[in-house]
């Protein structure tokens, strides 16, 4: 019996079309990536510890001018982490002291963006990133945006669009920049129940059977330890369908981003 089951697939790989088993052998090795993102570090906030210490390399975005900015930055680039730029940027809904110092809002000059966006580069050890902390308004502002991103490309360093609105210009920008760019696909944790967070990391395996490269977003914070309980369980089933990786790596060679010390 195991002779002829042999015989008869031999037959069949000998008369399958090549392109077909070509097709066949390249879809097996494809390989998958998700990069998982954690927002609001910055400010001694909880779940600081507890996301640093998971066993998956992580994109970190820590908000400048606080608190603990350079230690949780520091942290996190010795942990292996890699290390971005929160930039406080202001939404269409809520209070402008909401956003922390240094944030950029639309009522701005060029010359005064510029000038706050460099600082907080400046502020953030080891950053090769950024990425839009609220940002609403901010993100679907042509001429904000556009300087926010001149001041990124002179500086080395690529642009995570959170996405937290459709409105985004972001891409558009950037491609006209030339701009390295990715754009955020999920948020564990817009809802501070874990329920909702074990929904939401569902919703990433599905993803990964679907596409090849995956981005998400969670928090520390109000719900940072009960995401970082979640992702915790959640690691060993992502590593089982792809690898983890930190953002610089789904574009480019990590050694080309340029580490701002």
């Amino acid at each position: 019996m195991f002779k002829t089951i042999l015989i008869l697939n031999l037959l069949f790989l000998t008369f399958m079309p090549l392109e077909s088993l070509a097709k066949t052998t390249e879809s097996t090795n494809i390989q998958k990536h998700v990069a998982i993102v954690i927002d609001d570090f910055g400010n001694g906030m909880k779940g600081t510890d507890e996301i640093l210490s998971l066993p998956i390399p992580l994109t970190v975005a820590v908000m400048p001018f606080l608190s603990t900015t350079e230690k949780d930055a520091k942290l996190a680039y010795n942990k292996g982490h890699e290390v971005i730029v929160h930039l406080p940027m202001e939404p269409l809904h809520g209070k402008k002291s909401w956003l922390g110092p240094g944030a950029i809002t639309t009522d701005l000059t060029n010359a005064e963006i510029r000038k706050r966006v460099n600082a907080a580069i400046d502020d953030v050890p080891h950053a090769v990133g950024m990425n839009n902390h609220m940002g609403s308004k901010v993100t679907a502002d042509e001429r904000v945006m556009r300087t926010i991103l001149e001041v990124c490309k002179e500086r080395g360093l690529y642009y995570l669009d959170s996405k937290t609105t459709s409105k985004s210009v972001v891409s558009t920008l950037a491609n006209q920049l030339e701009i390295p760019f990715l754009e955020n696909e999920l948020f564990f944790d817009e809802q501070y129940t874990t329920s909702h967070i074990v929904k939401q990391a569902n919703l990433l395996m599905n993803k990964i059977d679907k596409d090849n490269e995956i981005i998400a977003i969670g928090h520390v914070g109000i719900a940072g330890e009960k995401t970082a309980s979640v992702l915790k369980q959640y690691v060993p089933l992502v590593k089982q369908k792809a690898t983890a990786v930190r953002l610089s790596e789904l574009f480019v060679d990590p050694e080309e981003v340029t580490d701002i010390q």
